[in-house]
């Protein structure tokens, strides 16, 4: 059991933070480049990190929860726990603070598109909020693979 427990650890670190590189780097640039429509390159890059910020916080319980587990109150002395632990916070505000920002100031631009509308200003400033938020899980993630191997043993 203590094998399949640290088999899902392992699947976890790799499913989060390669998701969110894969998403974020790989796949939205990947619509917004090769679609001819930027409206809906948008939807579809902001359904898929919706998508990953579930599948975060799905990882993310799981880890702090194992770390828990396995290594009692002294998790709190880990950095792992607490990279794990930073990126679950930001994941959770910009997928519960900024994100339903943006979809109301789309939903205010109607019949217009928030990018033709007088909204465009603070669309692209929570736009980059969302950005820097995904930018630093991101770079945590690293961290986060890295603290994984030491962690364990």
């Amino acid at each position: 059991m203590k094998a399949i427990a640290e088999a899902l650890h392992s699947v976890c670190v790799t499913l989060w933070v390669g998701g969110t590189w894969a998403v974020g780097f790989i796949v939205a640039p990947l619509l917004f480049s090769r679609l001819p429509d930027r409206v809906l390159a948008g939807l579809i890059a902001g359904k898929l990190l919706s998508v990953m910020a579930y599948v975060g916080i799905a990882c993310a319980l799981y880890l702090l929860a194992f770390r828990f587990a396995r290594f009692g109150a002294s998790c709190l002395k880990q950095g792992f726990f607490w990279t794990a632990f930073l990126m679950l916070v930001l994941v959770l505000v910009g997928e519960f603070g900024v994100h339903p920002i943006l979809d109301a100031l789309r939903a205010q631009a109607l019949p217009r598109e928030v990018m033709q509308s007088v909204l465009r200003d603070r669309f692209d400033t929570w736009h980059g909020v969302a950005s820097a938020l995904y930018v630093i899980v991101s770079m945590l993630g690293v961290a986060l693979v890295t603290l994984q191997h030491r962690g364990l043993k």
